[in-house]
């Protein structure tokens, strides 16, 4: 057995935090030979539930669990810890608009990056699950000014999942047989799931595409499924964000071996997309390094979806200047 790492979910009471923190425990994420802490943080009106959710895991009694910690306190949350999934979030109701979910989450992020600086251990990773996850990744990133930018990623890991499957689907194959399938930019409506690049069995896919099913429905698909999933169920997807996380996570921590995946991680001016956002690209990961994968040729429907989707990041990243300055 290895040294005990410690991770920290925030959020853990809640639906995605629920669904992840079974599988952490079970090693699905860092091996299983890799023991682990458990500081879970939560809302203070959320530790009674939290409570609960401890005793489950107690009575699970799986053998990599070293230990638990429950708390509200994000300064001890974040003491010490290895990796961390943001999962916690000010949710969106229906009177609010991006900006205001923005602003609602500002004094979230503010605060847990400045625990992250001051507390979190030096080559800490920290996943943002919590949506608008990009922006709340870029609040918390300009929050922790001591760490490196490339301590901060956003997930969306879900939405090339998700894109996986509906292409899978549609040309009959299991999703395995699917690669090379990207997500550029914001984890919203306007991000770019990039098949025009993607492979089916290690051929290029869009000979076998519909190329109007392509740009039109497959993308909506991808771009609304988790809406559709919460009118289908009552309830938002909580189970599939957390298998993503857990993916996202896995690559960061164990590597891709060459394969391709979908980080959003600070840009450092890849594909002209400006220093500092939080944007997804298709990259690979070795040793804990993340590498965007270069030299990828867009054409002129891909130019104008990746156009969008930045210049709605450039956008959010305006919106919470306001509430940096203030916190900072």
């Amino acid at each position: 057995m290895k040294t005990p790492i410690r991770v920290c979910v925030t959020g853990a009471a809640g639906q995605i935090g629920y669904s992840l923190l079974f599988r952490l425990a079970s090693g699905d994420c860092f091996g299983p030979n890799q023991p682990i802490i458990l500081q879970l943080l939560d809302l203070p009106v959320g530790m009674k539930a939290l409570e609960g959710v401890a005793m489950e895991l107690e009575d699970c009694a799986f053998p990599l669990v070293h230990g638990m910690e429950l708390t509200d306190d994000p300064f001890k949350g974040f003491n010490g810890v290895d990796a961390a999934f943001l999962v916690g979030a000010r949710p969106r109701t229906k009177d609010m608009n991006r900006a205001d979910l923005l602003t609602a989450n500002g004094p979230i992020f503010t605060t847990q990056g400045k625990a992250i600086n001051d507390r979190a251990a030096s080559n800490t990773k920290i996943l943002v699950v919590g949506n608008p996850c990009n922006t709340n990744a870029y609040i918390a990133m300009e929050s922790a000014p001591d760490r490196p930018k490339s301590s901060f990623h956003a997930m969306t890991r879900l939405d090339e999942n998700r894109a996986k499957a509906q292409l899978a689907k549609k040309l009959g194959v299991n999703v395995g047989d699917i690669s090379n399938m990207s997500i550029w930019g914001n984890h919203s409506d306007t991000m770019f799931p990039d098949f025009f690049h993607a492979k089916v069995k290690g051929n290029p896919i869009t000979a076998l595409l519909d190329q109007e099913w392509a740009k039109g429905p497959f993308l909506k698909t991808v771009a609304t499924r988790g809406k559709a999933i919460i009118e289908a169920r009552g309830l938002s997807s909580a189970a599939s964000a957390a298998g993503a996380a857990l993916d996202h996570m896995k690559d960061w921590w164990q590597g891709t071996n060459g394969a391709w995946t979908s980080m959003a991680i600070a840009s450092q001016g890849e594909y002209n997309i400006p220093e500092g956002l939080i944007f997804s690209f298709p990259v690979t990961v070795a040793n804990g390094q993340v590498t965007v994968v270069k030299g990828l040729d867009h054409n002129s429907f891909a130019a104008e979806k990746i156009a969008a989707t930045t210049a709605e990041l450039v956008s959010e990243r305006t919106t919470v200047q306001s509430i940096l300055q203030a916190a900072n």
